[in-house]
């Protein structure tokens, strides 16, 4: 209904309970709309202008008007809550615990570990998420902009133990997911099940 508000930055609050609610001055009209946290680093000033794409929930209570920095994020949060069980908070912090990138190469992956980080996400919504999302994000994730998660890389559970071995040395999830792609095209181990070889091969690659 309303795709995006573009207006002056009047008012930034926090209500509590993660929440941040911004308000926009469009045409003399101040629209309150629920923004991730991570979106407060990207805000300008108040009293300068800025576009949010925006999702308008609808219930029988009340109207809430939710904002996205950009088009894929917005589009990601209704994808989320589209999987049964997933409202709108729970979607947010989905978003706002692994920014969408990571999410959806978690998803693709099958990675639900790392989903499971989300405040509220317990391994069975993770897994479902997985289950209902990730045939659909294979083919969107290339629409949005992302890069897509090598389908020679390693199965989901060769993938998470790879990963919590990473994670443990000090890696970050961004180098972590580089290099298991860069092994899954360049290595001898894209073709080996085996979470040791997976693991040398990363920190080969992440030390040259």
């Amino acid at each position: 209904m309303i795709s995006y508000l573009k207006g002056i930055l009047a008012d930034v609050q926090k209500p509590g309970h993660h929440k941040i609610i911004v308000t926009l001055e469009v045409n003399q009209v101040g629209y309150e709309l629920q923004v991730p946290a991570r979106q407060l680093a990207n805000l300008p000033p108040q009293g300068e202008t800025v576009q949010l794409f925006s999702h308008l929930q609808v219930r029988d209570d009340q109207m809430v008007l939710f904002g996205f920095g950009q088009r894929r994020e917005r589009d990601l949060f209704l994808l989320l809550t589209g999987v049964s069980g997933i409202g709108p908070q729970m979607a947010l912090a989905l978003i706002d615990t692994l920014g969408d990138r990571d999410l959806v190469q978690a998803i693709v992956a099958g990675n639900t570990r790392l989903i499971s980080k989300a405040p509220g996400v317990g391994s069975k919504t993770a897994e479902r998420v997985v289950l209902e999302l990730k045939t659909k994000l294979q083919d969107w994730q290339a629409q949005a902009g992302f890069v897509s998660v090598p389908t020679g890389g390693p199965i989901a559970s060769i993938h998470e133990e790879v990963e919590i071995t990473l994670s443990a040395l000090g890696y970050t999830q961004a180098e972590i997911l580089k290099a298991l792609q860069a092994v899954a095209q360049h290595s001898t181990a894209s073709k080996s099940d085996d979470p040791e070889i997976w693991v040398r091969e990363a920190i080969a690659w992440l030390s040259r």
